[in-house]
């Protein structure tokens, strides 16, 4: 597979705590010069981000992030105002204790308070697969078509484990048609990237392909 095709997958993405506004413009810059889907960044740089990409690139950034504990009405709040800060597209975390508790309608509701939100802007369901069973799985890729959100995606990347080859080929075959799937936390080379694409995966959410794409070493997310 071409890299060409593998970045315009990409939503490169800069995650860590410590991430400075210089990094995040580098960012910005790379995701524009090696064609990228979106750069995907902390709520607090939105602004400045879109703002300096204008409509070169849109941004993503992250909802009720790393832990998805938040109260639904937070991650409400937390979308409208990213979304008026410029942000195109939102990766939200699902509230894993309901998940281990089986709460599903509140799950179902929580996602569509935050599609609501986004309006037609793209959202993505992050549900943080190293964490669940297999039940748990196929019960998420469920909740996540029936409501509305355009994509469920494997991992925060801050967790115990990121995406893998058996939950994205699950996801794919678990998810409504129109439900796509964005494997993120953990792709190290172009042959996981590659893999991801070729089993089903829409979207990849790393730091890492670019600079492996520029011939760097490549760490992190």
């Amino acid at each position: 597979m071409e890299p060409k095709r593998i970045l315009a997958a990409v939503d490169h993405t800069l995650l860590a705590q410590t991430a400075t506004w210089d990094e995040i413009r580098q960012l910005c810059d790379e995701g524009v010069e090696y064609g990228c889907a979106s750069v995907c960044i902390p709520p607090s740089y939105v602004r400045q981000a879109a703002d300096y990409l204008g409509d070169r690139l849109p941004v993503c950034t992250v909802i009720g992030f790393p832990n998805g504990y938040a109260t639904t009405m937070v991650k409400v709040f937390e979308t409208k105002e990213a979304i008026a800060n410029g942000a195109e597209e939102i990766d939200m975390v699902v509230n894993l204790g309901w998940v281990k508790d089986g709460l599903w309608d509140k799950l179902l509701e929580e996602i569509q308070a935050v599609k609501r939100a986004c309006g037609e802007r793209v959202l993505k369901v992050i549900v943080e697969a190293c964490l669940l069973t297999q039940e748990e799985k196929i019960q998420l890729c469920h909740v996540v078509s029936d409501s509305g959100a355009d994509y469920i995606k494997t991992s925060t990347g801050f967790s115990t484990g990121g995406a893998t080859r058996e939950d994205v080929a699950l996801f794919r075959a678990q998810v409504a048609p129109r439900v796509r799937v964005k494997a993120a936390g953990g792709i190290a080379t172009l042959e996981d990237a590659q893999d991801f694409l070729e089993l089903g995966a829409d979207r990849l959410g790393t730091s890492r392909i670019v600079r492996l794409v520029k011939g760097q070493q490549a760490q992190g997310y």
